[in-house]
């Protein structure tokens, strides 16, 4: 059920149909759009945005879908259901035309079935006969005209009528020719037509100085059109000609019709296709417009949104360079109604018609601005109380017709409902208005309703934030600016920084004054509280997302810094080896020649003794070049944990700080 009747229009979904129209190729779309509805069946939402987001990829990477001749010609083939009636030579135009439209579009998919399987499945029955276009291509030029070869007869017809043609013509340029020597017309003048027949124009003066029939005069009857006697034989030949090739044209366009009439049936969901596809276009450049995806979406009455945005609002600030202020917000079956307070003019309206919006494109087929990570439920109905639905017919003032709207609300919703309350409570006196407001709110949330309301009634902040089921829900305001940031923040209630506003537009001070003693100091103490809880919790959440990022940073820093001293560590133990490698082979060859000297000394009978002081002299070299080595991987192992040490003692200093 989708609540009240002027819904759409409310909405502004009224203003996305014009938008899709004009992406429309022909009326085939156009009718479709008008026909465009809210669905909650999750297996149609599912099945019409996956067929606009293929369309969208098609729009993106492909170059050649034919997008020409859109052309509805279902009044004409329904119109030749009659025997004995046919079709017109521009209704047979438009039918080859569109019928090849058809049949390239057909083409198109062939093969592709993975890439686009839910647009495939709808041309996967459309039946294109050769044998009509055939037919069509043996009847019509390519510029919509009977082909002389579409009959024998019809031929032959306009043989004759050429030659006759072409004969009236040299004699009527002979006419013309002695007419001109005689001086009973101008030099300039030439051959014209009147009601289909070859004339000569004289000056009236003249008219008898050629036999014939005057079939016309120019307005200041100066001129005379006269056709000579001796071609209205052959013109009168050449109108009977053209009387039957007129017969014989008919006669084809009978014959043709006779033809496809078996097809009809067959022919009609061919056009029926064609309509959606340029439904289907329209839908997926619109939401390529405004940045839209296929959202992830759960069967349930919740969502999740990230990053929506009002289609409508993007596009107009896209055209003033002018940023839209996303909206984060979600419903579930433990926050179920969200009720936000705030500033005037601070987007709370904005943020309900977002809502219902996005949700209303959604169930009816259409992707929606909303991020990546965003969740969409599905509900079986939408109710809005938004704007001023004063009535004059019906005798109903702006607070009357609100509470017409609650009282439909309270009656038909149910868990899986969606209602978006503007303004909640007002239009009557105030403190009765709000202990109405509340009633209607508990009602709401005990038969398990979703919602978005908006309010700046301090008894319902306070019944929300003691009320399970319900959250309050604050449009932020910057009090030092006096500026509205568009921004919704869930959690806490709004204050409407209603004596802020005045004092900057200028009331005087000694009504503010009065007016806060009025009120009392209780009343102001709380919305000042709430100004401040609203302050302080901005400045934490800034705080905390600064620290955030600098966390972040010391993170990325300190992975850097441990990638390095790895690989510093690595490269310390890749030379340590290689040298180590180099001073083995040092020694080694230096035993070979230790080796080798005492092999002479032996064989020089050398003394023992000096052999042996040779050798220990050798052993202490090979042990100091060792102990070295040993000493130096050391020393450097020492630095890179000191290194590291420090590191890991500032990365801790900036996280206290």
């Amino acid at each position: 059920m989708i609540y009240p009747e002027n819904f759409e229009k409310k909405i502004g979904f009224k203003k996305i149909k014009e938008s899709l129209k004009k992406l429309c190729l022909s009326s085939l779309g156009e009718n479709m759009i008008d026909n465009m509805c809210f669905s909650s069946s999750a297996k149609t939402i599912e099945r019409t945005i996956k067929e606009t987001n293929e369309f969208m990829l098609i729009i993106q990477e492909e170059n050649n879908f034919p997008t020409a001749f859109y052309f509805d010609v279902r009044e004409s083939l329904n119109k030749i259901r009659i025997e004995g009636t046919f079709i017109e030579i521009h209704e047979l135009f438009n039918l080859k035309r569109s019928m090849e439209s058809i049949s390239a579009i057909t083409r198109f998919f062939n093969g592709k079935e993975e890439k686009y399987p839910f647009l495939i499945k709808k041309s996967g029955k459309i039946k294109v006969y050769p044998y009509i276009l055939q037919r069509l291509d043996s009847i019509l030029t390519k510029h919509g005209n009977i082909k002389d070869n579409a009959s024998p007869e019809l031929a032959y017809i306009r043989r004759n009528i050429l030659k006759k043609q072409s004969s009236i013509s040299k004699r009527m340029h002979a006419l013309m020719q002695i007419a001109q020597k005689e001086g009973w017309a101008d030099q300039d003048t030439s051959v014209s037509i009147r009601d289909g027949r070859m004339v000569i124009p004289l000056p009236s003066a003249y008219k008898r100085k050629i036999n014939g029939i005057v079939h016309d005069e120019s307005a200041t009857g100066k001129t005379a059109y006269i056709e000579p006697a001796e071609i209205v034989e052959t013109n009168n030949d050449i109108r009977e000609l053209e009387y039957a090739e007129k017969r014989e044209i008919t006669k084809i366009l009978i014959t043709f019709s006779n033809d496809i009439r078996p097809y009809i049936d067959d022919i009609i969901p061919a056009y029926e296709f064609l309509a959606f596809i340029d439904f289907v276009r329209a839908k997926a450049l619109y939401s390529i417009s405004i940045k839209a995806i296929l959202p992830n979406f759960e069967d349930k009455a919740i969502f999740h949104w990230e990053k929506a945005v009002h289609p409508l609002l993007f596009l107009s600030n896209s055209q003033e360079d002018k940023i839209v202020v996303p909206l984060n917000i979600f419903l579930n079956d433990n926050n179920r109604i969200i009720l936000i307070s705030g500033p005037n003019a601070g987007g709370k309206s904005v943020c309900l018609q977002t809502l219902g919006l996005l949700q209303y494109m959604f169930q009816s087929g259409m992707p929606v601005p909303v991020g990546d990570n965003s969740i969409m439920g599905i509900f079986d109905d939408i109710f809005i109380d938004i704007g001023d639905e004063q009535s004059i017919e019906n005798d109903l003032s702006t607070y009357s017709s609100h509470l017409v709207n609650m009282k439909n609300f309270v009656k038909h919703c149910k868990d899986k409902s969606l209602i978006l309350i503007d303004e909640f409570g007002t239009g009557t006196e105030p403190m009765l208005g709000a202990v109405i407001a509340e009633a209607i709110l508990s009602k709401l949330n005990n038969k398990k309703a979703k919602g978005v309301i908006t309010t700046h009634y301090t008894n319902l902040k306070h019944f929300a934030s003691s009320t399970e089921g319900i959250t309050n829900g604050a449009m932020l305001y910057d009090s030092h600016n006096m500026l509205p940031l568009f921004e919704l923040q869930i959690g806490k209630p709004g204050s409407s920084f209603a004596f802020e506003i005045a004092r900057k537009i200028g009331l005087p001070k000694d009504i503010l004054d009065d007016a806060s003693s009025k009120i009392g100091e209780e009343h102001i103490d709380f919305d000042k509280h709430l100004r401040e809880i609203v302050r302080d919790k901005k400045y934490w959440e800034n705080k905390r997302k600064k620290i955030h990022d600098n966390e972040k940073k010391l993170n990325t820093v300190l992975e850097k810094y441990n990638q390095e001293l790895a690989d510093a560590s690595k490269l310390r133990k890749k030379i340590m080896e290689e040298a180590k490698r180099e001073a083995l082979e040092i020694i080694a060859n230096a035993n070979k020649t230790i080796e080798r000297t005492i092999r002479e000394i032996k064989n020089s009978q050398a003394e023992k003794k000096k052999t042996k002081e040779a050798r220990d002299r050798f052993e202490q070299t090979r042990k100091q070049i060792t102990s070295l080595n040993t000493e130096e991987d050391k020393r450097i192992q020492q630095k890179i944990e000191k290194l590291k040490s420090r590191e890991e003692k500032n990365y801790k200093t900036k996280r206290e700080n």
